[in-house]
């Protein structure tokens, strides 16, 4: 007797079901990416302007292309000039500051590093403004040579941090706004 290696009537009729299940409930339900709603907040254009810090000025260039990064890939907007920008969004990176946590040989060897920035978004529909304070702590090592450059990753790690809030921030009041329509 040969027996033929046939899938169980059970087993597909299962997938099938979850397969239908989980369409369902995603599609009945109304559910809708972060980036749809952010996107029906703004427009396909966007113009980001960063004001920094004087004190730690080489962070600027990184806040921008951060943020164009994040227009590009998540929203699929185009960054353009101010005037022919549907919506602008403005950048204030308002300092850090470092609280040391832990000390090993007179060296800090664990810090806290707290990030203020500063959201304005001028949109076809209104205007969103958020102040938003990040906290990032990490390991250092016992030496100082390497000291200032962990502490510049350490405040990008931050400013990564508020830009990736105020989008989510951005994107509840795009959800706000398109069910008040």
């Amino acid at each position: 007797m040969i027996m033929e290696n046939k899938p169980k009537l059970f087993t597909i009729h299962y997938s099938l079901f979850t397969l239908i299940a989980a369409l369902l409930l995603l599609t009945a339900c109304g559910y809708k990416p972060s980036a749809h709603a952010v996107k029906q907040l703004f427009g396909d254009s966007v113009y980001v302007e960063v004001n920094v810090d004087r004190a730690e000025p080489e962070n600027a260039p990184y806040v921008k292309d951060e943020m164009n990064r994040i227009v590009y890939t998540r929203f699929k907007g185009h960054v353009t000039s101010k005037e022919a920008a549907n919506t602008q969004i403005y950048i204030t990176y308002a300092g850090s500051s470092f609280t040391p946590l832990s000390y090993t040989n007179g060296y800090v060897t664990r810090y806290r590093t707290n990030v203020r920035v500063h959201f304005r978004m001028i949109t076809p529909k209104g205007q969103i403004v958020k102040t938003i304070s990040t906290v990032y702590e990490a390991d250092i090592q016992e030496s100082s040579l390497t000291s200032s450059a962990l502490r510049i990753e350490a405040i990008k790690k931050g400013l990564e941090k508020a830009l990736d809030e105020f989008m989510a921030y951005a994107s509840a009041k795009g959800m706000l706004a398109g069910d008040e329509e």
